[in-house]
């Protein structure tokens, strides 16, 4: 159908979860911060902060790998010289080009009752992307493959709590590279009706997944212009490098008005100073570099700055996360995407190797870091283990209950009078209880949140039970809630046109893999 608008013709292929199956978790909703970011510096301090990062972008400049992304800076005014790779802003540039970028934006799925807004004081979570490795405790740890591939993004659909699909949450290496993207993102859209993150890996496969995002949704070319339907996150090289396939990414993604989510990965120690204000200079200045880029390629593209600033293992060099570096980080992080009025990225992150509690308190840090400090996109929501490199099928619904637990969190305390509650108090009277009355008896089913792994039995019960633990009762549920996953509706005409447009594609050769 090339680029007209699809014809719908009624016929629609998956169905809603039956009543018998639905899952007792809230609905999908767009959540939002009751109350402000936790500042963890003064304006001072954060603007010491910027002022060294344009400081740095000055003088040092950046290494800009890709020539048409320094052609485009030179045009705009950026300090290119004849034979160098090294760019330099000067810090005028660099703050008329980010205030040209939205501070909020929509980002829309094809079921229109998913689709979330990022910037101001919403809210939303994402499930884990990009680990070359899955496990569960049946089958252990294996590489990414499509089988479970698939599997995490029926679970990601069933779940209200993620909002978003952060991108692969295992790589599939089963299917080859050239032609992943194409399983991927079709996978993506039919096995799941929320909006996702593409990979930015050069010009091809962003052009691919904009082509079929395009499908999906039923638009032109002209009309997915002014309307944001999927994202990229864009990694800069640390220390100071952009990358060809980033930047093509970028400028492919900016010229259709496709949101970019520009994330330094800086480890204080390794990547970036060893010292938290010395790396959040550099994940600064890394970040202003490419939102400012973004605004070059076309002004008013919607942005999110990134913020992965955490340290390192200063005994063996692997990457920690959940410590108080990371939460320090991500408070200010929030507090610079504030002063340049742009939504803020965030993670849930842990460096544990199993679902154990140190899975469980690192995992709370991040939330609590990126929640107090501004965050309203969090990648890696659910799933995250051994510092990325693994998603776990445990971790995932370890997770889900979290994030749950933080949404009923975040939902504002009522003082109504009935909450108050005064007559129930008074009908009650000193030593009293409160299990009969009218008044508990009207709210007990839904009063307080119901965990999925949390075990209130005491300990007769609980060991008469077998002494079930948290990662036990997790692998139950994984798989109790995969068995109820029922495919989203999708118009045949859709899936038809996108299934066309893969085998093309494929037939093509797809994707070129090398750079």
């Amino acid at each position: 159908m090339g680029h007209e608008r699809v014809q719908r013709r009624g016929r629609r292929r998956g169905a809603a979860i039956s009543e018998a199956a639905v899952l007792p978790q809230p609905d999908f909703k767009q959540l939002r911060r009751p109350y402000r970011p936790v500042p963890l510096v003064s304006e001072d301090q954060v603007d010491a902060i910027h002022n060294a990062s344009l400081k740095l972008l000055a003088e040092t400049g950046i290494e800009v790998l890709l020539d048409e992304a320094r052609e485009i800076m030179a045009k705009a005014g950026a300090d290119v010289r004849d034979g160098e790779t090294r760019v330099r802003f000067d810090p005028s540039l660099i703050e008329e080009l980010i205030a040209k970028a939205p501070s909020e934006f929509e980002l829309h799925a094809r079921n229109p009752k998913h689709t979330i807004k990022f910037g101001g004081d919403s809210v939303a979570f994402g499930m884990m992307a990009s680990a070359p490795n899955c496990s569960d405790i049946d089958n252990g740890r294996r590489t990414g493959n499509q089988k479970d591939y698939r599997n995490f993004l029926r679970l990601s659909q069933m779940h209200n709590v993620l909002h978003f699909n952060g991108g692969y949450p295992v790589e599939p290496v089963d299917i080859h590279a050239s032609i992943r993207h194409l399983d991927c993102i079709s996978d993506l859209i039919t096995l799941t009706d929320k909006t996702y993150c593409i990979y930015a890996l050069g010009r091809d496969r962003v052009a691919d997944a904009i082509e079929m995002t395009r499908i999906a949704h039923g638009l032109t070319m002209e009309e997915m212009q002014d309307k944001a339907c999927m994202f990229s996150i864009i990694n800069t090289n640390s220390p100071l490098q952009l990358d060809k396939p980033m930047m093509e990414g970028v400028i492919a993604l900016a010229e259709m008005g496709q949101p970019v989510v520009i994330t330094p990965f800086t480890l204080a120690g390794a990547m970036a100073p060893v010292t938290i204000a010395g790396a959040l200079v550099l994940q600064n200045a890394e970040a202003l570099a490419g939102i400012a880029f973004a605004q070059m390629v076309r002004p008013g593209t919607p942005v999110i700055y990134g913020g992965f600033t955490s340290n390192v293992d200063m005994k063996s060099g692997a990457p920690a996360f959940g410590t108080p570096e990371y939460m320090k980080a991500q408070h200010v992080g929030g507090q610079l995407a504030r002063r340049y009025g742009l939504p803020y990225r965030s993670s849930n992150v842990c460096a544990a190797n199993t679902v154990d509690s140190q899975a469980a308190y690192e995992a709370v840090f991040s939330l609590w870091g990126a929640i107090n400090g501004g965050m309203n996109m969090l990648m890696h929501g659910a799933g995250w283990l051994e510092g990325g490199l693994c998603c776990s099928y445990e971790k995932t619904i370890m997770d889900i209950d979290l994030l749950q637990m933080v949404s009923e969190f975040l939902q504002p305390l009522s003082t109504s009078d009935d909450d108050l509650a005064l007559d129930a108090i008074n009908d009650v009277g000193p030593a009293g209880h409160f299990f009969g009355t009218e008044h508990t008896q009207e709210r007990y089913r839904d009063a307080f949140y119901s965990p999925i792994l949390s075990d209130w039995r005491n300990f007769e019960t609980w060991d008469e039970a077998g002494s079930p633990i948290a990662i036990e009762r997790a692998n139950r549920v994984w798989k109790e809630r995969l068995a109820q996953y029922q495919e989203p509706p999708l118009d045949m005409a859709i899936r038809d046109e996108l299934m066309a447009f893969v085998a093309k594609r494929k037939e093509q050769g797809g994707a070129k893999t090398d750079f």
